[in-house]
């Protein structure tokens, strides 16, 4: 009976694990199907490289939102990344028992948010807040301020469960040498935990650059190359949400394209960061 009983749960995980495998690949089918012909008919170089984008007059160039999707996730990660990596170290390593016990509960509530609340809350605080500081509200500085809000709960969740998963005779080692317990920290347990982060950076990278409704609330939406952090921007999913409810023939073809660009992106994001950490191990 339990022979059987392995079999059928072999299978049944087989069956999940083919289950998902097949849904990426629709996924896949269904855009590249719908978005590589819209490429051809408008011209490679004119879609990735045109300036305007101008869907009644036959313009569909998206690389102002390319530039713009860059910028902001950029700003993320110059926001996100430090400031996640630290608390996570601060909670694994630094944090107090009665301390943690709410700052856990905390940041697992801010993974919980809605996007919408998010994005309320730049509107409300961040853009008023921006604008009396620098003259200007909704922008890449905005944009850039929330989404590395945003990608701090996954980053900080991640890195802390790979720091965690480090054993504790690396540490003990190192402190043992003569090591301080900062040095230790730093240079023996966090570079042990080092795929583990990444791949928490990795999973905030692919929220920041496709987060939509809190980017369109706070961004400006200008679909134009921003000439500074303070200018508007409109990124890629901001241009595909904010047109796609009345696009119709080739103007929704080519907001499936982009969506298109934005898969190539993510995958391109997280085969480099592959690629570094295998080199590096």
């Amino acid at each position: 009976m339990k022979k059987v009983i392995e079999i059928l749960m072999h299978i049944l995980f087989l069956l999940m694990a083919c289950v998902s495998i097949l849904s990426v690949l629709l996924i896949c089918i269904f855009m590249f199907a719908n978005g590589i012909p819209a490429i051809g008919k408008i011209g490679v170089f004119d879609f990735l490289l045109g300036m305007t984008w101008k869907p009644s007059a036959g313009e569909f160039g998206i690389f102002p939102m390319i530039i713009g999707s860059i910028y902001v996730t950029a700003g993320a990660i110059l926001v996100g990344v430090p400031i996640g990596i630290l608390c996570a170290v601060f909670m694994a390593k630094y944090c107090p028992k009665k301390l943690y016990k709410v700052l856990k509960p905390v940041i697992e509530l801010l993974a919980g948010i809605p996007s919408i609340v998010y994005g309320f809350f730049g509107l409300v605080v961040l853009v008023p807040m921006l604008l009396n500081l620098f003259g200007s509200g909704k922008g890449v500085l905005t944009a850039s301020l929330l989404l590395g809000i945003m990608i701090l709960p996954t980053i900080i969740g991640v890195s802390e469960a790979a720091i965690r998963a480090v054993p504790e005779a690396y540490y003990e080692g190192s402190l043992a040498l003569g090591a301080t317990h900062e040095r230790s920290i730093f240079k023996t347990v966090l570079p042990a935990a080092k795929s583990g982060v990444l791949a928490g950076v990795i999973l905030g990278i692919g929220r920041a650059i496709g987060e939509t409704m809190a980017v369109v609330m706070i961004a400006g939406n200008q679909a134009i190359i921003p000439e500074s952090i303070l200018s508007g921007v409109r990124t890629l999913t901001a241009n595909i949400v904010l047109e796609m409810a009345y696009a119709t023939d080739l103007h929704r073809e080519a907001l499936i394209a982009t969506a298109v660009v934005l898969f190539v992106f993510i995958l391109i994001i997280n085969l480099c960061f592959s690629a570094l950490n295998r080199r590096e191990k």
